[in-house]
């Protein structure tokens, strides 16, 4: 007994330290960088408002949300707090302008997270298609993927295209190069990563795996998930050279040795340093390496700095 409290003790203090690092950081560094006071005009519609035909898909900065359909997840009050990462529905996160989406599935084609289970998804198929509906020039990145300890569903690669065929950008290593204009009016990237079933084929309408890929580090500690996305991400290729996308996510995970495991209160410890993220980028020089960046409980300030840093690529100020 004596022994877990005293981890727990040390476990409180290592947080505690690693907060500080981060807020010393950003105020000895500050958090300005190319496109920092940049933002849009309308959310809903940024990519537009950047001028569709200037704006190369490898050259934008892609806000993202992490477990994307958890907005309810579990039971309220009681398992939700465990595993909810946004408390926005699909298409309210598309219209605060989100634009590359997480989400993972079980065998019977129900968002999950873990072992908890919410919502067909068919609703967010349905939140897309109505987003889409109401837009002309934006892109969405959808990434589904069997979760950990679950089986594909059946045929889900028939599912997608059934769905979203007349909106999916074929999976083409051209595509990186290219302006929103040039692919509309397609409007999806749909990466589909199952567990066991085949990858999607070259040239077909979803996107295999190895177009999409992260550096996840399981960690509770603000300070060494940050400073392990700058490691990671300034080891990859520039924007401009890479056929894939590549994400960091700007959050910490509850683990199971420390007294809080709540989503909220844990991925707060990193939530608010985003835009210093993004000045270290520069800092460090892998700032021509970023290009998703994605987040937990996504807040506007979250879309602007990613979109401020699009806007200053697209004027070659970054």
């Amino acid at each position: 007994m004596g022994a877990h409290a005293s981890k727990l003790k040390e476990r409180r203090k290592a947080v505690r330290t690693e907060k500080k690092i981060l807020t010393d950081l950003c105020e000895n560094c500050g958090a300005d960088f190319p496109g920092c006071d940049y933002r849009p005009e309308d959310r809903k519609n940024w990519m537009r408002g950047l001028n569709a035909e200037k704006v190369q898909i490898n050259k934008i900065v892609w806000p993202g949300t992490h477990d994307s359909a958890t907005n309810k997840i579990g039971i309220p009050l009681i398992s939700r707090p465990f595993a909810q990462c946004q408390n926005l529905s699909v298409y309210q996160q598309l219209v605060k302008g989100t634009r590359v989406l997480d989400i993972r599935i079980q065998e019977n084609r129900r968002v999950c997270h873990g072992i908890l289970l919410t919502y067909s998804v068919d609703i967010v198929i349905q939140d897309i298609k109505k987003f889409l509906s109401e837009t002309e020039s934006e892109i969405i990145i959808l990434e589904i993927r069997t979760e950990f300890g679950h089986s594909d569903p059946p045929e889900f690669d028939k599912y997608l295209e059934e769905q979203l065929g007349e909106f999916l950008i074929h999976q083409d290593d051209h595509v990186f190069g290219k302006t929103i204009a040039e692919l509309l009016p397609k409007r999806i990237i749909c990466v589909w990563k199952p567990r066991k079933s085949p990858q999607p084929k070259a040239g077909g309408p979803l996107w295999s795996s190895g177009h999409l890929k992260d550096n996840w580090i399981e960690t509770d500690l603000p300070s060494t998930k940050f400073d392990s996305n700058l490691k990671h991400l300034s080891q990859q290729p520039t924007v401009t050279s890479r056929k894939f996308f590549y994400r960091v996510e700007n959050t910490v995970t509850p683990k199971p040795d420390n007294p809080v495991l709540c989503v909220k209160p844990v991925t707060g410890r990193i939530h608010g340093y985003a835009r210093l993220f993004i000045n270290q980028c520069f800092a460090k020089g892998c700032a021509d390496r970023l290009q998703i960046f994605s987040t937990d409980f996504i807040d506007e300030d979250f879309v602007d700095a990613c979109v401020g840093l699009t806007h200053a690529r697209i004027e070659g100020k970054a």
